[in-house]
């Protein structure tokens, strides 16, 4: 039989993404390299890093990301279908070094968004991988959506969170999947002093972009609106669990039907879509994760060679 051709399939879920570092660098150290990356949203941008050969580069800046960090990155699009702009992405693939297109990478890639008209799941398989990214990670309801070539795109989470299809659409024989969706719906999050503040950086994102009159009255609005008490739930954390609801939804539809050979599931149901700062925590569970599977795997890949 032919060598199977490894195909792996990087899921969405925002901060929890960055356990898919700990997962490919288990991998690799096993020596079981993928021919082909295909990611969703946070996974397509980690997906590209890993594809252009900067995986390590960005587990560094992962591991040192404050959102402090952040706030001078990030640009209000109020005007743009979303509170954030995702012009952000290109400058962040600037400095660690990814500036080719897709199908200059080391491996193929492709990136998985949604077209906004339509609804249907487009792949990018060529052509500006930060505009790629850009278009996989617009969350509604916090980034803007993306335009390329005349159509507009948002987040591939919400038609394909883990994209095993796209995968095999390019050639993989075996597939290892990463799903970051589970353990996530029926289990809310108990709000600790850290929680409480977890959206402390993206609300002064907002308001540093604010012309400095208007910022104590939107600052109020702010307190009043968007934060959070134990009888109701503040902005962030009702479009997180709604996310939370959906992908999880749509991912067990889709991997019913589109079944990976490998599907990896890091347990982080007390991760935010926020938690950007917990990156080691992240990584360690991508890590302990692949360490627990890697004898199933390579017992799969025994057989098909």
């Amino acid at each position: 039989m032919a060598k199977p051709v490894i195909g792996l399939a990087l899921g969405s879920g925002a901060a929890r993404g960055w356990s898919h570092i700990g997962v490919i660098e288990v991998l690799e150290k096993q020596g079981i390299r993928p021919d082909i990356v295909c990611g969703c949203s946070m996974g397509a941008f980690v997906g590209a890093a890993y594809a252009a050969g900067r995986l390590n580069e960005l587990r560094d800046w992962a591991e040192a990301f404050s959102w402090r960090r952040m706030v001078g990155r990030l640009e209000m699009a109020l005007a743009g279908g979303g509170p954030i702009s995702t012009g952000f992405v290109t400058r962040l693939m600037n400095d660690l070094g990814i500036k080719e297109n897709i199908e200059d990478f080391d491996l193929p890639f492709a990136a998985v968004a949604t077209d906004y008209v339509t609804g249907l799941e487009q792949w990018f398989e060529k052509g500006s991988a930060d505009r790629a990214v850009q278009a996989s990670v617009a969350l509604p309801g916090l980034f803007a959506p993306v335009r390329i070539d005349g159509s507009w795109f948002v987040d591939g989470g919400l038609v394909n969170p883990v994209p095993v299809s796209t995968c095999r659409a390019l050639g993989a024989t075996f597939v290892i999947a990463v799903n970051l969706n589970g353990e996530l719906v029926g289990r809310r999050r108990v709000r600790t002093n850290k929680a409480k503040g977890d959206d402390t950086g993206m609300i002064e994102t907002v308001l540093g972009n604010l012309p400095e009159s208007w910022r104590p009255t939107v600052a109020q609005a702010v307190e009043k609106y968007l934060g959070s008490s134990e009888q109701v739930p503040g902005y962030f954390e009702i479009l997180a669990n709604s996310i939370n609801i959906m992908q999880d939804r749509i991912t067990r539809s889709r991997l019913a039907g589109e079944p990976p050979h490998a599907l990896l599931v890091p347990r982080l149901g007390d991760m935010g879509i926020l938690d950007f700062e917990d990156a080691k925590k992240a990584i360690e569970e991508g890590r302990k994760t692949a360490e627990y599977a890697l004898p199933e795997i390579r017992r799969m890949l025994a057989v098909l060679k």
